[in-house]
């Protein structure tokens, strides 16, 4: 097979019996099981969730997403080899890792195939959970042309770029469109503060005022985590994204987990630390090929300035971008993977054939 062939592209058309319109997002396809296929995988696989939860089969693609858009290479590569397999691998070594410290569960509850996750629907918090321990990309951008609130909360003066925080900054956003929230923008993606979400609390999901204090104490306890493994391996958290949401246990209780991913060169920004020592930024994670974009174009400004975001889909449709580049990026995600969970990465070969022949076999889910 061709590299091309490789690479899973298209996750969203795949032959998983299904009863709802299949969720497809810019790497992640969702697949709602039915009410008698989630209860029947629930009793014959003893997952620990209340016996109506819904079940869904997560398939991750090896699309490359950055500015918005979904970008291609020459050679037909219309992906990243081995991409994702790396982020469910660092995401499921991660989730693994928070239940083995105490934290708390994931929407994770089986992993069918290295592309493929069985999850427990979760009601989601409407909140992008970010936490910073340097200031640099957007931040410092805001910063250096004399911003010093963030998410209400106020910096010092005379910081640099790219310098170490005092302590853990959260700053969150909103996810989705909210509307008829006082003092909330009603657009996606926009900072709030603390005082934002107390507020109006139940509208961003949250069950109760104190879960608040609960996600926040989740969201730094796995960044600390996360932060001290890396250390090992000679990598910088530097900042990152997390989600949360509300599941029902097998006893019916519901809990606050951590869903989405964690910790990946998609929801991250890693650093290498002997590089970083040595007064330089080298980026292992997407921000490399963010800036790789931004070199490769003539006008940088149509990747950055929303207002033009016309222009930038067309950037992204009509340029085969070099191959190298598509490849580098390969490497980067790959290394990541095989440092953070300590073994070879398991890259398929005909990804699309063996996630059907997995979930066929073991969990009778094909059409």
């Amino acid at each position: 097979m061709t590299l091309a062939q490789k690479i899973l592209a298209n996750n969203n058309d795949l032959p998983i019996r299904t009863d709802q319109p299949v969720h497809s997002g810019k790497v992640r396809s969702v697949y709602w099981l039915s009410d008698e296929d989630s209860a029947r995988l629930i009793n014959q696989r003893g997952y620990p969730v209340a016996s109506n939860a819904q079940l869904a089969v997560m398939v991750i693609s090896d699309r490359l997403s950055a500015f918005d858009c979904i970008w291609h290479g020459e050679n037909g590569l219309h992906g990243v080899p081995g991409k994702g397999a790396a982020l469910n691998s660092i995401a499921s070594f991660w989730f693994d890792s928070f239940k083995q410290e105490g934290l708390a569960p994931s929407h994770i509850l089986d992993v069918p195939h290295p592309l493929v996750w069985i999850v427990q629907k979760a009601r989601p918090v409407k909140i992008e959970a970010i936490a910073r321990q340097y200031i640099t990309g957007s931040m410092w951008r805001a910063y250096a042309k004399g911003e010093r609130e963030f998410c209400g909360q106020r910096l010092e003066e005379g910081l640099s770029q790219n310098q170490r925080l005092e302590e853990l900054l959260i700053t969150p956003s909103t996810k989705g469109v909210l509307k008829g929230l006082a003092g909330v923008p009603e657009a996606d993606d926009v900072n709030i503060a603390r005082a934002d979400i107390e507020r109006h609390y139940q509208s961003f999901g949250f069950e109760h005022l104190d879960d608040i204090s609960r996600y926040e104490t989740l969201l730094k306890q796995g960044f600390s985590v996360i932060s001290k493994q890396l250390d090992k391996i000679g990598q910088i958290f530097v900042d990152t994204k997390f989600e949360f949401g509300y599941v029902d246990d097998a006893d019916g209780n519901s809990q606050l987990i951590y869903m989405d991913e964690v910790g990946t060169p998609d929801s991250s920004r890693l650093w290498d630390a002997a590089e970083f020592s040595n007064g330089n930024v080298v980026e292992n994670s997407k921000e490399l090929f963010r800036q790789k974009l931004l070199s490769y174009f003539p006008d940088p400004d149509i990747l950055l300035n929303k207002d033009r975001m016309d222009e930038r889909e067309s950037l992204a449709k009509n340029n085969e971008l070099p191959a190298e580049i598509m490849l580098e990026v390969s490497g980067v995600y790959t290394n990541m993977a095989e440092q953070i969970i300590g073994s070879p990465l398991y890259k398929p070969e005909n990804p699309r054939q063996e996630i059907l022949d997995a979930l066929n076999e073991e969990y009778k889910l094909i059409q």
